[in-house]
């Protein structure tokens, strides 16, 4: 995990990186900029602040090497239960050997109705593509994951799918200049080919169904409708027999 994360951010200063990482930033501060609570924190690609919008009075870097507040493993973070409530995860899952676990972490350390926000590499694209027929470096060795595939694995953890987004719809060229001519695909991709973007995101919500008692609505007049019939009042005939008869 170590080697892929810092290869990853190597790459990210490359002119396709770079490409990359301006529409990531836009996204990510306009997403988190209105999101409350107090406690946020970001998994992998410690080198970009992608909570800078964000307003909560704690905000945390975590990742396994860099420039990370707190180093750790992400499938196992040393984080209390039920005490974050924004987590946005950068390109973590597709270069893990186990990102389902890593999902389980991050629904660990949600709070109810605690958000998650994930980027990932779209398999079905021209970046796709890409990664199909030369997988050698990065981003291009990472195992891709579909979006629907992703939803479903959050629908198993309780997650709600709040908003999702998709972007990067020029083809991956490494040079600054093939890419500055393709710009004209990023306006054009949310209209006509909406999910061909080569980097999508997804913003979902913890929910955690309980149980709710419900009590009846007590008063004088409900309780008096309620109420038990008084007992039959037991007559001793043999006894009031006697008493007649003196």
């Amino acid at each position: 995990m170590q080697k892929s994360t810092e290869s990853l951010g190597e790459w990210f200063e490359t002119p396709l990186g770079q490409y990359l990482i301006a529409r990531e930033q836009a996204y990510f501060d306009h997403a988190v900029a209105d999101i409350f609570g107090f406690h946020a924190l970001q998994l992998g690609l410690c080198q970009y602040d992608l909570l800078r919008a964000n307003r909560m009075p704690f905000r945390c870097k975590a990742g396994t090497s860099g420039p990370a507040r707190l180093l750790a493993d992400m499938q196992q973070l040393p984080i209390a239960s039920q005490s974050i409530d924004l987590l946005i995860l950068p390109h973590v899952l597709e270069f893990s050997a186990n990102p389902h676990q890593i999902l389980r972490e991050v629904e660990r350390v949600l709070m109810p109705e605690g958000r998650v926000i994930v980027s990932g590499f779209n398999p079905w694209s021209l970046w796709g593509l890409r990664a199909m027929l030369d997988a050698d470096g990065y981003p291009w060795c990472g195992k891709f994951v579909n979006l629907p595939r992703l939803k479903d694995w959050l629908a198993l953890l309780g997650f709600e799918m709040a908003a999702g987004s998709l972007c990067c719809y020029a083809p991956p060229f490494r040079r600054e200049a093939w890419l500055s001519r393709f710009r004209v695909m990023e306006q054009a991709g949310d209209r006509w080919w909406a999910m061909a973007g080569g980097v999508y995101f997804l913003h979902a919500i913890k929910r955690v169904h309980g149980m709710r008692l419900i009590t009846p609505r007590w008063n004088e007049k409900a309780a008096a409708k309620g109420a038990l019939a008084p007992a039959q009042k037991v007559v001793n005939f043999r006894k009031a027999k006697d008493e007649a008869s003196d």
